[in-house]
């Protein structure tokens, strides 16, 4: 292999990865933005949430791994209201999604039980309205549900 031709497939590689880590963050980025188009925030505490950000890894109340991909969500006793999304079943690495002590209404999406990594799921002290989807009892390593208000 001649060096040009080296250098061009590690440019290629490293932008490839690149631009695949791009799309898992736009992608969640995506999700945790139509949460936030779905919920009334008076206290602004979703202010740094800003979809034109290439990776939502930067916004408070959002963790993420290594690998910029979101694992927690942390929004417990914040003044919300609204509902939750389907969407959120799109934030696959997710461990800890967090709700409680707001006004959240309605039902649990089915797609939550997408969420493999999901190990918390806090919804306590809404106003959760319907049942707990049936998908949600396949998450293995899920530990805490908390729904009740």
């Amino acid at each position: 292999m001649t060096p040009i031709f080296t250098s061009i497939s590690l440019f290629t590689i490293t932008l490839t990865l690149t631009l695949i880590q791009f799309t898992h963050a736009n992608s969640e980025g995506d999700a945790l933005y139509t949460l936030k188009r779905s919920l009334t925030d008076p206290d602004n505490v979703l202010q740094s949430w800003d979809p034109t950000l290439v990776s939502p890894c930067t916004w408070f109340h959002v963790t993420c791994n290594q690998d910029n991909r979101v694992t927690r969500v942390d929004l417990g006793n914040s003044n919300l209201s609204g509902h939750l999304v389907p969407e959120l079943g799109k934030l696959e690495h997710l461990q800890y999604l967090e709700l409680y002590k707001n006004n959240i209404q309605g039902t649990i999406p089915k797609e939550l039980g997408n969420l493999k990594s999901l190990v918390s799921l806090d919804l306590y002290n809404n106003n959760i309205s319907g049942t707990i989807p049936p998908s949600l009892g396949k998450l293995k390593n899920l530990v805490f549900l908390l729904t009740a208000t």
